[in-house]
Formats: structure tokens, C-alpha cells, sequence
């Protein structure tokens, strides 16, 4: 049995808005400034290792 695909058009979309964690508090992303916004895209996220790993290479 195969999954009919959904497909919607623009009217029937709803937009999804991004929520940021900043200076403590929970923050979407529409409330911020365009300093902020570049901020918040030149973020690097990293994982954290066990202890006793060797370390992970980036492909930053």
C-alpha cells in the first residue's frame, strides 16, 4: 500500500514560525532585528562527545 502524496497549494499553506532559545529566554525568530537574524545564522552548533571519544571532525 502506497502513501497518495500530499501536495498543497500557497493558499492552503500555513507559515511555520522558528522559535530561538536567547539570553535565557524562548524567542521567535519574527520578533528579531536584522543584526539579530544574521546572528542567528551564523551559528555553529556543535555535539558533544563521551568522554573517552576521539574527537569529531567538522566539514566546516
Amino acid at each position: 500500500m502506497n502513501p497518495t502524496p500530499v501536495t498543497l497549494n500557497d493558499a492552503e499553506r500555513q507559515p511555520c514560525e522558528i522559535w530561538t532559545r536567547v539570553m535565557g529566554y524562548h524567542r521567535p525568530m519574527s520578533s528579531f532585528n536584522i543584526g539579530k537574524k544574521g546572528e542567528f545564522h551564523e551559528r555553529r552548533y556543535f555535539v558533544e562527545r563521551r568522554a573517552g571519544q576521539a574527537p569529531a571532525h567538522s566539514a566546516v
